[in-house]
């Protein structure tokens, strides 16, 4: 049962904004006659952890989105923090200490003659490791934010000091332009390919070491692009929640301006028949997931293709914490498989 207290009728009308069900703009909180408590139940979906926030309308007609005031739990996000409920069960993984982050962290402008910009890449280095030898590189998408709002380098840097994982780098690919270049561009992926890769070449020297890739929602989707273009890339990847848009199912997105371009890549993989070079890939998608179904097909083809395709479907929706929580064992296990 979800409330706010309105003792001076501040709202004509109030709204539940989720990720779970749609519309997500609902459903509607209600507030008797007389009354000062605006408030919905709503069913306990299938997740141990559900974000929410209240939309609401003024008198005026501003309308406002906000964190819950009665409930002090939040969760952070790519547009700000959301309240979050955490059903009975639920426990944030052990990594995710208040222990300083360990390792050195440098941040350098890769050129692009494709894209005809520079693009900002962090490159981290865990600790105890020679600054200069060849190590296992680890390339996640979204970078930045990725790696803040996930917890990224802090799990890495747990794993490693507890001898789970070998010393490493993690390069952080900032977007340049996000919606574009991780929605199949064929200029960003011969970039990352022919340009960005070779250049870490020298920054993060890996020698025989191989690459992994790693990427969320649209950056997973980019990740695979690049990989089934330039097979020899990555050795491995990690795809999270990837937009892998279909034409038949996903009419909901069909506003996105490259949603087309997107469905073609993704049937070109169901369809295929056979791949160049299979690699291990995990998957992780969320039990509520309106591309459950999409990420389901895609690991089948993998699997159907000939990779070591395995998908792990976790209780939560599209959010940075449900990736964080999927990180021990299954990222850690990949990357350890990999590099082993």
């Amino acid at each position: 049962m979800f409330r706010l207290h309105d003792p001076d009728g501040a709202f004509a009308w109030l709204r539940l904004r989720q990720d779970l069900q749609r519309p997500r703009g609902g459903p509607d909180l209600v507030k008797p006659d007389g009354a000062t408590v605006w408030e919905v139940a709503f069913p306990r979906p299938a997740v141990d952890r559900m974000e929410y926030a209240f939309e609401g309308c003024h008198h005026s007609g501003r309308v406002e989105t906000f964190c819950d005031p009665g409930n002090p739990l939040r969760a952070p996000g790519a547009f700000g923090d959301r309240s979050v409920v955490e059903f009975p069960g639920y426990q944030a993984p052990a990594w995710c200490d208040d222990e300083p982050l360990g390792g050195q962290l440098l941040e350098v402008a890769v050129p692009s003659f494709r894209l005809r910009a520079d693009v900002s890449v962090k490159i981290w280095t865990s600790r105890d490791a020679d600054p200069e030898a060849p190590l296992p590189l680890l390339v996640a998408h979204d970078g930045s934010e990725y790696a803040h709002l996930s917890q990224l380098l802090r799990l890495l840097d747990r794993m490693t000091q507890a001898g789970r994982l070998p010393p490493l780098r993690a390069v952080l690919l900032d977007p340049l332009d996000r919606n574009e270049h991780y929605s199949v561009c064929p200029a960003y992926a011969r970039a990352l390919a022919a340009e960005v890769l070779p250049a870490l070449a020298w920054l993060a020297p890996n020698g025989r070491h191989s690459v992994v890739g790693m990427g969320a929602s649209l950056g997973a989707l980019a990740m695979l692009h690049v990989h089934r273009g330039r097979p020899s890339a990555f050795a491995g990847l990690f795809l999270q929640s990837g937009s892998f848009f279909r034409q038949r199912y996903d009419r909901q997105e069909s506003g996105f301006p490259r949603f087309r371009r997107i469905t073609r890549f993704v049937g070109e993989v169901l369809n295929a028949s056979s791949a160049a070079r299979p690699i291990p890939v995990t998957l992780t998608c969320g039990a509520v997931e309106e591309n459950l179904a999409n990420n389901r097909a895609v690991s089948r083809a993998l699997r159907r293709q000939g990779y070591e395709a395995r998908l792990l479907v976790n209780r939560d929706a599209h959010n940075y914490v449900a990736w964080r929580d999927t990180f021990d064992p299954n990222l850690v296990d990949l990357l350890a498989r990999v590099w082993r």
